[in-house]
């Protein structure tokens, strides 16, 4: 049993916790208890006796307290206070403003998930994707804004853009997280918003051998949605650590697997501008029509860790540290698409009902639906290795690093229609759809006429009408796309570090470092048709779903519509239902492809701190970076009649980057002030970066030489401009820290942020030089582009209170019940959309809070969290697999845990038995238009998660 050693404080006059519920309520009270506990504390010494244990990363096992201080009483922990304890240990000592994760056990993260322990820190929030915690937002800025290293290297990513998608790390084979709020001129790589980086174990803080294996199984409640999908999934994890050759030399091997179901009821509402009206009485807002759909998605990763270290000597260290992860996930999405006020269909004047400016209820008839049968699907492989080496030599110790990340990813979305009958034709039954507004089951509730399940009925046709005359008579029966990602990192650095003796410094450090970075983007496009139309193409049947192909019905009566058609489309291409016909529209050309190359030399130097000022200790570091960037782009120029030439554009900048982190540690020592001030940088998403462009060419104005008369223009969605610089910030922090007992701690987090820029699209002269014109030479080779563009900043700035009480401080009988919250506030002046100035940043939440109340004591834990954060722009996936942006609902999330471990003198010692559930009050994500929140756009239902493990360590 990993265990620490801690000691036990009490303070006198406090005999009553007060309930709380939300995290700024618990962390005011809790903090407003520990200040009366302190003010009745009869000796003042008292409050500030603390144990001077040391916790290393993965908390091994603790010097006991000095022998004779008559004020320590041993006591030991594990668990959840252990993981408490190490984490405030390490916040304390830290040479900058940073929140800890440490791992209670071997292969045991607080959480789930990576995602989801990070949500629970101040100031930072969570998006859920398909059901998990996915991507972070910090301190109101959202994940392109937070970069994220391994072992403090940088990472690549699995997405189209550089923030990272948390589930690719398994939490089992982590030992712990940590969160950098300021910036620190020898971390490589840092955000903007911040810096996370994940931890993986060393062998040599261990002293005995380790061998852990846990399993648990999984639940979810939304059932099976789908026939051909599950509702029980599986994890399993196992971790071995040992030293040899005179424990000089360790290694480490994680491994973990999990196989994890999540079946989402989803509703999407679409339309220009989703809901048209303008809200008032004479022109109501009106549904438009949307999609419906249930999502049955199976996860598989495999993760696989493995560290060596050695040391050679007394002067030197080496270390190589490996990891893998596999990912593959497969999401049935079927159901039926139902265009209303968008489209032909005639809207019902009997029976319709309107309040507050929205039609709240009625019919439509003459609706056309289209009926979903489609498969979503994504293959990664992440890999990250890495050596250092640690030489030191008297007052001198030099460091080499050299890293690589490479992640490949494929994806494809394969969508397959029915319906009954072609719709350019006007062939086929319509149907009759009722509508009544439900802002909280699912937005709207439907009622219908025609049996969606009816294989007679329902057939393989367009029934939109979607293909527009674009692959000539053929109809367009689905749609395929599979973007590839291929990202690759290479780094190399090199540290010297000199410790002095003086009186106000303690060493300097110098250094630099150099990464090469490449991220390939491809999307293939292709349209889906009917071989029989193929073979035949002015014929245009509509044919029935082969009977061997039909699956159980898909049900959708939570939303009204009843059982809908199901097929695995893939069957159908197998065989030979379906073709693949190559998409030919202009902007399917060259498969919307892109190159970005990334060159960076970083020079760096950084001066500690360690000076008395009167009785106060100054500590910390000033230092600098000097940042050079060679970017590049290659990518298509894409004419509007479908040609197209290969272009390649970038630029070259430099950086000055300085940061101070002062650290004063009162007489008092169990009080702290932190002072911080830096200059901070973001580089700009890849796809903003892109070389890719559309653009057009008038002949009839290739004669003119204004610019405002230009034959050429440029720009749209999916352009962009290889010569964008970074997101640049200048940052002051200001802390204060009061740390008590052993794991007790209150922060006040104050932060102040100007964007000396940020990128918009914005409207800008273009060179079109080597651009194709055909057969026509122009006077003029400028014109005007709606790209990306370094635009205007602004501020944000706001507070975090932090709280962790351990409730033995109020009465010994309380021990082993505790409480951590916090709670942030973040406001800003950004409009990342002049167009739209009430637009947020993606990302951006007003509020955060969080609390957990727990009970670890003798073996036994449980625990209730509840996350919340206020409304926030969500980054969602769009039309053909783009990004797209939508005012996500503030939700509120509960989890809680249980579990029992076998103490010393058991039979059953080294075993743990766990229950854990999540999102046990089903909070939906909901995103809403028009700042009304009636006028739902998505409305997805999660259900509840719950898992039943066990874990040995022997």
């Amino acid at each position: 049993m990993a265990s620490v050693t801690l000691s036990r404080w009490g303070v006198r006059g406090m005999s009553k916790v007060h309930p709380m519920r939300f995290a700024l309520l618990a962390t005011v009270a809790g903090t407003a208890m520990l200040t009366a506990g302190a003010a009745f504390a009869a000796d003042d010494s008292i409050v500030t006796q603390r144990s001077e244990t040391q916790v290393a990363q993965a908390a091994p096992a603790a010097a006991a307290p000095a022998a004779g201080d008559g004020l320590l009483e041993e006591i030991i922990v594990s668990g959840f206070r252990q993981s408490l304890q190490a984490s405030i240990e390490q916040k304390r000592n830290a040479t900058q403003i940073v929140e800890v994760i440490t791992a209670e056990d071997i292969g045991k993260l607080p959480d789930n998930s990576i995602a989801e322990s990070i949500a629970r820190l101040p100031g930072l929030a969570a998006q859920r994707i398909d059901g998990r915690a996915q991507s972070i937002s910090l301190r109101g800025l959202g994940p392109d804004f937070t970069t994220t290293l391994l072992n403090g290297r940088e990472q690549v990513t699995t997405g189209n853009n550089r923030s990272v998608e948390f589930d690719q790390y398994p939490a089992e084979i982590s030992s712990g997280v940590a969160v950098y709020k300021t910036s620190q001129s020898n971390v490589i790589g840092q955000g903007l918003a911040g810096t996370v980086d994940l931890k993986t174990i060393r062998p040599l803080d261990y002293k005995d051998r380790v061998l852990s294996v846990s399993a648990r199984t999984e639940y979810v409640t939304n059932g099976k949605l789908n026939s051909d999908s599950d509702e029980y999934g599986y994890r399993f994890s196992g971790t071995y650590i040992d030293r040899f050759a005179n424990d000089t030399m360790g290694i480490s091997l994680g491994v973990s697997h999990l196989m994890q179901p999540t079946q989402i009821k989803s509703a999407r509402f679409w339309g220009d501008g989703n809901y048209p009206g303008s809200g008032t009485q004479a022109e109501p807002w009106i549904i438009g029509g949307g999609e419906f759909r249930a999502n049955s998605q199976t996860l598989k990763r495999t993760g696989v860790v493995a560290t060596w270290q050695w040391e050679a000597s007394d002067n030197f260290t080496s270390t190589a540290d490996f990891y893998y992860s596999k990912f593959d996930d497969v999401q049935y999405q079927r159901g039926v698409e139902l265009p209303l006020f968008w489209s032909a269909a005639t809207l019902a004047t009997a029976g319709r009902t309107q309040e507050d400016g929205l039609i709240t209820a009625g019919s439509f008839s003459g609706v056309k639906g289209v009926g979903r049968s489609d498969i979503r699907t994504t293959k990664a492989d992440l890999y990250s290795a890495g050596w250092n080496g640690v030489y030191t030599k008297d007052a001198w110790t030099v460091t080499g690093d050299v890293g690589y990340s490479s992640a490949d990813r494929k994806s494809s979305r394969f969508e397959a229609y029915f319906g009954t009958g072609r719709g350019a034709a006007g062939a086929g039954a319509t149907d009759t759809v009722g509508f009544t507004s439900a802002p909280n089951d699912f937005g709207w509730q439907l009622t219908k006429r025609l049996n969606y399940a009816d294989p007679n009925l329902m057939l393989l046709t367009d029934p939109g009408g979607w293909s527009g005359g674009s692959i000539g008579t053929l109809d367009q029966n689905g749609y395929l796309n599979t973007p590839t990602i291929d990202d690759e990192l290479w780094s190399a650095r090199l540290d010297v570090k000199r410790e002095i003796e003086s009186n106000a410094f303690s060493a300097i450090t110098a250094g630099v470092n150099y990464t090469d970075r490449q991220k390939n983007y491809t999307q293939p496009e292709w349209y889906v048709v009917t071989t029989v139309n193929v073979q035949n193409p002015t014929a245009q049947r509509s044919i029935a779903v082969p009977a061997s192909s039909v699956l159980k019905p898909t049900d959708l009566s939570w939303i009204g519509l009843g059982d809908t058609l199901a097929f695995d489309p893939r069957d159908l291409l197998a065989n030979g239902t379906y073709s693949l016909v190559k998409c030919p529209r202009n902007n399917c050309v060259n498969d919307l492809a892109y190159q970005i190359n990334e060159k960076v030399w970083t020079g760096f130097a950084k001066v500690d701190l360690d000076a008395m000022l009167g009785q106060v200790k100054l500590t910390g570091n000033v230092g600098a970076q000097y940042v050079h960037t060679d970017q590049s782009s290659t990518g298509p120029a894409i004419a509007s009649n479908g040609t197209f030439r290969i272009r390649t554009e970038g630029a070259k900048y430099y950086n000055f980057l300085p940061s101070a982190n002062l650290i004063f540690t009162m007489p008092n020592e169990d009080h702290k002030i932190r002072l911080a001030a830096s200059r901070q940088m973001a580089r700009a998403r890849p796809d903003q970066l892109s070389a890719l462009s559309t653009f057009s060419f008038n002949p009839a104005f290739a004669n003119n030489t204004s610019i405002d008369f230009s034959p050429w223009s440029a720009g749209g969605d999916g352009n962009g401009n290889p010569k964008l610089k970074p997101w640049v910030a200048d940052a002051v922090d200001a802390t204060y820290e009061f740390y008590f007992a052993d794991a007790g701690y209150f922060a006040l987090n104050t932060y102040y942020k100007w964007l000396k820029t940020y990128i918009y699209n914005e409207r800008q002269i273009m060179d079109f030089t080597g651009f194709d014109s055909g057969t026509v030479t122009p006077r003029l080779f400028q014109g005007y582009s709606n790209l990306p563009a370094n635009g205007n900043g602004g501020d944000i700035y706001g507070f975090e209170l932090a709280l962790s009480l351990p409730f033995e401080i109020i009465s010994e009988r309380l021990d082993g019940f505790g409480l951590t919250s916090s709670f942030g506030y973040t406001k800003t002046s950004i409009q990342p959309n002049p167009n739209d100035p009430v637009q947020p940043i993606p990302g951006f939440s007003k509020y955060t809070s969080q609390a957990t109340f727990y009970y670890d004591k003798d073996g036994f834990q449980a625990r209730i969290s509840a996350n919340h954060r206020s409304k926030f722009l969500a980054e969602v996936t769009g039309f053909g697999q783009s990004r797209a942006l939508r005012m996500g609902k503030g939700e509120t999330i509960y989890d809680a845990q249980v579990s029992y471990e076998f103490q010393e003198g058991s039979s059953l010692e080294g075993l743990t038995l766990m229950v854990q559930g999540y999102n046990l009050s089903n909070e939906p994500f909901i995103a809403y238009g028009r700042g009304d929140t009636r006028l739902v756009e998505r409305f997805e239902d999660y259900g509840s998660r719950y898992l039943l493990g066990a874990s040995y360590k022997f």
